[in-house]
C-alpha cells in the first residue's frame, strides 16, 4: 500500500529546521499507522479447549479482532481486520467463476477476538486442517501471521532456512 508522503518539521537546539519525511498523510488519516510487517517465531501450546496464546508483538499488527482460515500449506493464516477487507475486496472483483475458487478461504475462515489474556478460540476444523493438537509454533509472515504444528514447522523450517535459498529469496528481491 502507498501512502501520501507528509512532512513534518522540528526545531532542533542549535534551531536549525529539519525535515523528517513519515510516510503517512496525517491530515487524510491521523489514526493510520505505517506497519513494518508482522516478523518472527513463537512456540506456544494450545490448551484443552483450543486456546492459543498471541504474542505481543503479533496482536500489535493484528489488532483486536482479526481472521484465521486456512493457508495454502499445512498452517492457519491470521490477517487483521484491514488486511481481511483488502483480500474480501480483490475477491469481489473477481468474476463469479473465480470467486468460487475462494470458497475454502471464506468457509473456513473465523473472525477471532482476544480474549483479556491474549488468546483466541481456534474452530475445531481449523485445528484438524492444520493438524494443531498441543505444541504450535506462530511465525510472522510480512501481511499476516501463520500458526504450524511445531512438528512440521520445523520441517518447513529446515528446507526454508538454508544459505541457497536465502541467497536465492534475496537476488529475487534485488536485495
Amino acid at each position: 500500500m502507498i501512502f501520501p508522503l507528509a512532512f513534518f518539521c522540528y526545531v532542533n537546539y542549535n534551531v536549525n529546521i529539519e525535515v523528517v519525511e513519515s510516510g503517512i498523510d496525517e491530515h487524510k488519516n491521523p489514526t493510520k499507522k505505517a506497519v513494518s510487517g508482522m516478523t518472527g517465531e513463537y512456540q506456544h501450546t494450545l490448551d484443552a479447549k483450543g486456546r492459543l496464546f498471541i504474542p505481543a508483538k503479533l496482536r500489535d499488527e493484528l489488532g483486536g479482532i482479526f481472521f484465521v482460515t486456512v493457508s495454502p500449506e499445512e498452517c492457519l493464516s491470521a490477517y487483521s481486520a484491514e488486511s481481511w477487507n483488502e483480500l474480501s475486496d480483490k475477491v469481489n472483483g473477481m468474476p463469479y467463476s473465480k470467486q468460487r475458487k475462494m470458497r475454502p478461504i471464506f468457509a473456513y475462515a473465523t473472525k477471532c477476538e482476544l480474549d483479556g489474556q491474549g488468546r483466541i478460540l481456534l474452530p475445531q476444523n481449523l485445528r484438524e486442517f492444520a493438524k494443531l493438537t498441543k505444541n504450535v509454533t506462530v511465525v510472522g509472515n510480512n501481511n499476516h501471521a501463520e500458526f504450524w504444528d511445531a512438528g512440521n514447522w520445523i520441517k518447513v523450517h529446515k528446507q526454508e532456512v538454508t544459505p541457497e535459498n536465502i541467497m536465492s529469496v534475496m537476488e529475487e528481491l534485488d536485495f
